[in-house]
This record gives C-alpha cells, sequence and structure tokens, in this order.
C-alpha cells in the first residue's frame, strides 16, 4: 500500500553551518526521493488538496506524471494554474492549504505537495521545458491581438497577470518602482528561503519570453500617472499589483530612536540590496542583541536573517507559540538555528541612551483570554508583570499595507480604511478600465494568493477588453 510508506524528509542544511551563511537551507528532492514520495499518493477521487489550493492546481495529476518520471508532463499540469512552481513550492503555507487536507495526514503524514511542485519547477527551469499551458500555442507562436496593457508592479500577481495576458495575444508593459523585478520575491523573501538568481531571475527570464516589456526605476504616481498611462500612452486596462509595502509600527515610546526599523527596510537592505555581501557597499546595523516584535513569516525572515549577520536575535509575541501565524517549517527552522522565542510579551517602550540609540526594550508579560474576531484568543496584560529586554537594534514585523500614493494620483480609485484597494471577485476596481489585486487588495497575505488573484484578473481583463470592442 503506498500509504505505508513514510514521508520521505528532505535533506537540509546542517542548522550550526547555516545560521553563518545565506545559502539556501533546503535542498529538495533528488529524481529518487521526489519518485518515492509522489509514490505515496492515493489519488483520490475527490482530492480535497485540490480544493484546498487557493488556485486548484490538479495536484494528484500532476504527482501522477512525477510516479510515471513525466516532468515535462507534470511541469505543463502544473502550468495550467501556476505561473511560479519553484517559488510556490518554497514559500507557499503548504500545511494549511493543500498538506493540510491531504488525506494521509489523518493517520499519518501527509503527502510532500510544496516539496514536490518544488522538484518539478526547478525541473522545468534546468531543462528549459515549455513555458506555456499545455493546450496553449508555444510563445514564439503567440499572435498578437493589437491590444496594450500596463501592470503595475512585478511582483506575484502582477507576473501572473502578465504572462496570462501575454498568452492571450496582448501587448503587455510591467512598470516596476525598483531597479529589480520580482516585487516582494526580491525584496522580502531571504536568499536562504528564496534564491534570487537561481529561481527568481530564471521565473521572471521566462515571462519575458513570452513577450512581456519590463520597464524598472517606474514609480507610478510620481514617474507617471495611471491617467497618462490610459489616456496618452494608449494602454486600454491596467492592473495593479503593486504589493503592500508600507510597515506598520506600534505608536510606542521610543520608536523614533537610532536602531529601530521596520522589517521592510531590514530585509530590504539584505534581501534587494545585498547587504549581506561584502562585496556592495549598503549600510545595515545590526549591534551585538536584536529583537524582532512579530510571530509571522516576515518575522521570521527577519529574526533569522539577523541570526546571519552575527547578533544575538530573539523574537518577542504577544501570544503564544499555537498563536504564532508563522508557518510551522519557519519556526522549526528558527529555533534549530538558535532564535530564542519570549512568548506571552508585549513591548510597551524602547529604551534609548543619551545619544539617542537603542540600549533595550520594556515589555509586559501577557495571558490569554477569550478568541477575537480572528479566531485567536485576545491576549490580556498581566498587573505589575513589567521587565526590560536589553538589545541594541529593534525591528518592527507588524504587518504592511499598501502605499496610499496611486489612490492619491488616481481619481476614482477607492479604497478601505485599511487602505488597500476596493476590487471585487473579479478584481475590477471602483475605476472603470482599472483592475487589481494581490497585496495591494488584501494587505500582506501569500504568493499564492496574490498570483491567483494576477491570473483571476486577467481574465477580467480580457472579458472587459473585448467587450469594448463589441
Amino acid at each position: 500500500m503506498a500509504n505505508k510508506i513514510p514521508r520521505v524528509p528532505v535533506r537540509e542544511q546542517d542548522p550550526k553551518v547555516r545560521a553563518t551563511n545565506f545559502e539556501e537551507v533546503c535542498y529538495g528532492y533528488n529524481v529518487e526521493e521526489a519518485t518515492l514520495e509522489a509514490s505515496r499518493c492515493l489519488n483520490c477521487k475527490n482530492p480535497r488538496c485540490v480544493a484546498a489550493c487557493p488556485v486548484n492546481i490538479r495536484i494528484p495529476d500532476f504527482i501522477h506524471q512525477v510516479v510515471e518520471g513525466n516532468f515535462a508532463a507534470a511541469a505543463a499540469v502544473i502550468s495550467e494554474d501556476s505561473s511560479l512552481p519553484s517559488v510556490c513550492g518554497r514559500v507557499c503555507p503548504q500545511e494549511s492549504q493543500c498538506e493540510g487536507s491531504c488525506i494521509l495526514g489523518i493517520k499519518s503524514e501527509p503527502v510532500a505537495v510544496g516539496k514536490l511542485e518544488r522538484f518539478v519547477g526547478d525541473w522545468k527551469l534546468e531543462h528549459g521545458a515549455p513555458v506555456q499551458n499545455a493546450d496553449k500555442m508555444p510563445a514564439p507562436d503567440i499572435k498578437r491581438n493589437g491590444h496594450k496593457v500596463a501592470v503595475i508592479g512585478s511582483g506575484p500577481s502582477g507576473l501572473a497577470c502578465a504572462s496570462d495576458l501575454a498568452r492571450m495575444g496582448y501587448e503587455v508593459k510591467i512598470f516596476e518602482a525598483l531597479h529589480k523585478v520580482g516585487g516582494v520575491l526580491v525584496y522580502g523573501i531571504p536568499e536562504f528561503r528564496l534564491p534570487k538568481e537561481k529561481i527568481v531571475a530564471r521565473e521572471v527570464e521566462a515571462v519575458k519570453k513570452l513577450g512581456v516589456e519590463i520597464e524598472t526605476d517606474v514609480i507610478v504616481g510620481r514617474t507617471v500617472t495611471i491617467d497618462e498611462l490610459m489616456n496618452e500612452e494608449g494602454y486600454e486596462a491596467v492592473f495593479i499589483g503593486s504589493g503592500a509595502g508600507l510597515p506598520r509600527f506600534m505608536g510606542i515610546p521610543g520608536e523614533n530612536l537610532n536602531g529601530v526599523v521596520s522589517a521592510n527596510e531590514f530585509l530590504t537592505r539584505t534581501n534587494l540590496m545585498k547587504a549581506y555581501d561584502t562585496h556592495y557597499d549598503t549600510p545595515i546595523y545590526v549591534g551585538q542583541r536584536v529583537v524582532v516584535v512579530g510571530g509571522g513569516n516576515v518575522a521570521m525572515d527577519a529574526v533569522r536573517t539577523a541570526k546571519r549577520l552575527g547578533a544575538e536575535a530573539t523574537i518577542v509575541y504577544r501570544r503564544s507559540e499555537k498563536e504564532l501565524p508563522a508557518r510551522v517549517e519557519e519556526v522549526h527552522h528558527a529555533k534549530e538555528e538558535g532564535i530564542e522565542f519570549r512568548m506571552l510579551t508585549n513591548p510597551t517602550s524602547i529604551i534609548g541612551d543619551e545619544k539617542g540609540w537603542v540600549v533595550g526594550i520594556s515589555c509586559v508579560e501577557m495571558e490569554l483570554g477569550e478568541p477575537d474576531e480572528s479566531g485567536r484568543r485576545s491576549p490580556i496584560e498581566k498587573a505589575g508583570s513589567d521587565f526590560e529586554i536589553p538589545c541594541d537594534v529593534v525591528i518592527m514585523a507588524l504587518g504592511t499595507s499598501p502605499n496610499p500614493l496611486l489612490k492619491m494620483t488616481t481619481e476614482g480609485l477607492e479604497t478601505n480604511r485599511k487602505g488597500c484597494l476596493v476590487a471585487d471577485e473579479k478584481g475590477a476596481t471602483t475605476r472603470e478600465g482599472i483592475f487589481a489585486g494581490g497585496d495591494a487588495v488584501t494587505g500582506a497575505a501569500t504568493v499564492i494568493l496574490a498570483m491567483g488573484a494576477g491570473r483571476k484578473a486577467a481574465k477580467s481583463i480580457d472579458e472587459y477588453i473585448r467587450q469594448k470592442k463589441h
């Protein structure tokens, strides 16, 4: 019986070694390991994993092709629904999606869907399998339909939307604010989780091969406005996939001290601007002791990065470990690497010296009360539990919201109270011809959800332009 085979473990760097470098932690499966793990799949008649996937990848079908050794066919199956398999296989929260719904997981361990997706995606990049849907024409044979669409942002939602539109025959141009393409994939997720040149750059090249043009260093709303793109440059529709890059802070005393940074800035300096590499001049300060406030994946990325830069690194989180929103794998890896976790702890102020530099953080102990609207138990402050943690740097990893620039410079574009763009289930915003998806609409979320929103918007844009023609 296939389900009697234990889950094939994935090879990883030794924790003590990897805590000192920025090389990828997980080595992934080789052919033999992937084939054996794929053989565990029961090929259910009603696969719950497919329903649990935000983009509904036909998981049993691609896994079956892996068992048969047809890796190109497996890549074709995935590409029907996912533009970025090598990325999603690495960073998606599979334990709460496909793997969390796997029937094998009830009594045993679920099939390692994410690791198998990564294997297939990497195989495709290595072997140059065609980058198109199984039922579409190869990229060089795509006939252009004479219609132009602009995409703002080159993150997961923008890349996915642009890819699909290009396959449909549209002339697509991506406008990226930064000097590198990839959005959060290049500035937010560390090299040790997602290699930039080996994976992200090659996925971007696959998008370019479809005929998508990408222009960097363009801040839409400043360099050029959406109205100018539509009225003067001839774009019939615009997709906004500009992400959520505006960091949140706690609003406590001491947040303006030297040594207090957002996780967004800290990670951008290390990931995009290569502060960890001695060949680059990017300044970054970690001191000897770093405290990261937060419990999500960004907090784990920041604290593990600080550790690799030579600091003693600590997570401070106001709930218990059970409520940590970060992926279980990321928490596990952080603990292996020597990260200290201070649970049920909430900062009240940041302490500075006479020169304005951080020397510590004041906290209180918390206890859990009743669940709030998110379903997590609300933390309540314990009276008289004040204490201090000495540190040189405090990194705030409390979530992000979209930059308000596009709303400020585009009439008729509405946002909600959190600053996120208002869009319907098809991605249409409150302004005709403008569509949006990903973190710009939802606030900070996952790569797979952003990618799914981009693909959904591409269909809506196609429908919109077709209707305009008639």
